[in-house]
């Protein structure tokens, strides 16, 4: 596998993100905490599948995790806060706090 990824099931999971949009902007307000798994992997940061919301997609990119963090791995557990709703790309921004390595 490369270093960096794309999830398998990109199309299909930005076409119900697109449909649940108005849903997920309402049951993720900025603020909120989230926990959730690494999905893909690409150079400006990691998208993230959350936890209770199936149809939402969560990016943390570089620029919103911590000083000289490395991209956590694909199924990584990662915890961060809601920080913009992205409307043209229908993408959660997060902020991450920490994370761990699934077993």
């Amino acid at each position: 596998m490369d270093e960096y990824s794309w999830p398998d099931n990109g199309v299909e999971a930005g076409a119900r993100s697109q449909a649940a949009w108005c849903a997920t902007c309402l049951a993720l307000p900025v603020g909120t905490s989230v926990t959730g798994k690494v999905i893909g992997r690409q150079p400006f940061g990691v998208f993230i599948t959350i936890d209770n919301a199936p149809d939402a997609i969560g990016l943390a990119e570089i620029t919103a995790m911590p000083r000289d963090a490395v991209l956590p791995l694909i199924g990584t557990r990662v915890s961060g806060e809601v920080i913009w709703h992205a409307d043209h790309n229908y993408q959660v921004k997060i902020k991450l706090d920490e994370w761990k390595a699934s077993t």
